[in-house]
């Protein structure tokens, strides 16, 4: 697959555009979930302005009274010409789409269609807190497949989950994290393969969030799950919202590989009202027009996980640090600085900085916490004073 270099030339670091005064004038939840002295690291949002394109766009839409319903394949369309010329993958089909309301819905939707009430998905901890919370709340059960050590998939581990899944002849599905958060880990071609082999193997059912698709920083390559051999059965969801700070305006899209289309088109048809059609605009931008953007952006967030690097090994070397391939989110081992399990409580109370806490995050989370790298260098280097404030 051949794909497009990054090339931010021309585009101002989005990360050095605001000041942190006109950040805590904002209403959203990482700005209004803490005390104005707290610095806020935690929840992903990007302290970032919104790209011209998308502001253009939606600015336009409301002008002309533009905010009906959904309709077309305008957003579909631009994905698939973003997968093709950055990942060098055509095999995103327009009619194998569907939008969703958000990634999460879009998750339960593809769930429901390949399994039943009861029956077992299977997960990575430490994952993306939402993943438990939305199994468990539509009757399935989680079924864990830890990380290695090393923070990447153990396919013994995952095989063995899987037979366990599936043992008595029933039904299970896949929920992978790709790339994952909270640990940033990109998954290589080989490792995807070997997934879709176990798939097919077990008859299990992947579904892939790929929301953080757009966010792989250099050094590491995004390969589609649906691309890999095997993975024609596979279902995945993706979104602009994370690599364009798009939260607030819900649009995602869920894709089927070639085998798993008649399972789309099972979902129900009203779900697709639920996206917001500004939000499908904006998303439609962002990925037409906003390139260059995001090419800032990640430029910017590889110099700031260069940072947090460089201020760890200087105030804080006993933290064990890997630093992300994707993602804007670093995820911090805590557990040599004898903070017990909730480490995020400490720096919370004494540093008076933000950061998700890592039991939130299931098996293999405690001790550890999670920080937004997507902020500007100098919030990063305030937020390692506080965390090393608060332990002396």
């Amino acid at each position: 697959m051949t794909r497009i270099p990054y090339d931010p030339s021309g585009e101002p670091n989005p990360l050095r555009v605001l000041t942190l005064d006109s950040l805590r004038c904002r209403t959203s939840m990482k700005w209004r979930t803490y005390p104005e002295d707290v610095l806020p690291l935690w929840v992903a949002e990007m302290d970032v302005p919104l790209a011209e394109p998308v502001l253009r766009a939606v600015t336009d839409a409301l002008v002309l009274g533009d905010t009906g319903y959904p309709a077309g394949t305008a957003y579909a369309e631009a994905l698939a010409a973003f997968a093709e010329k950055r990942w060098g993958w055509d095999g995103l089909a327009v009619e194998r789409t569907a939008i969703v309301p958000d990634v999460m819905l879009g998750v339960v939707e593809m769930v429901k269609l390949v399994t039943g009430p009861g029956d077992p998905v299977v997960v990575n901890p430490p994952v993306y807190p939402p993943f438990f919370h939305f199994l468990t709340h539509m009757d399935r059960r989680v079924a864990e497949a830890p990380l290695g050590a090393d923070g990447r998939l153990d396919l013994d581990v995952l095989e063995e989950t899987f037979r366990r899944s599936v043992a008595g002849g029933g039904r299970a599905a896949y929920l992978l994290c790709s790339p994952h958060n909270p640990t940033g880990t990109v998954h290589t071609a080989a490792e995807l393969s070997a997934v879709a082999t176990l798939a097919d193997r077990y008859g299990v059912r992947v579904v892939a969030d790929e929301i953080h698709a757009p966010l792989v920083l250099p050094g590491a390559d995004f390969v589609p799950y649906l691309s890999v051999p095997g993975g024609e059965r596979g279902l995945s969801l993706m979104s602009a919202s994370k690599a364009w700070n798009l939260a607030g305006l819900k649009a995602a899209l869920a894709v089927a590989g070639p085998e798993a289309a008649a399972d789309l088109a099972r979902m129900p048809e009203e779900v697709g009202h639920g996206p917001s059609h500004v939000g499908v605009i904006a998303h439609t931008a962002a990925l037409r027009e906003g390139i260059p953007w995001l090419d800032a952006l990640l430029a910017g967030l590889d110099d700031n996980r260069r940072l947090l690097a460089a201020l760890l090994a200087d105030r804080l070397p006993a933290i064990a640090h890997r630093p992300p391939e994707a993602t804007y989110l670093a995820w911090l081992d805590c557990r040599p600085l004898g903070l017990g399990d909730h480490p995020a409580a400490v720096f919370l109370h004494r540093g008076r900085v933000a950061l998700n806490p890592g039991p939130d995050f299931g098996t293999g989370g405690a001790g550890h916490v999670r920080l937004n790298l997507a902020t500007s260098p100098e919030n990063v280097e305030e937020a390692v004073r506080r965390m090393a404030t608060a332990l002396d």
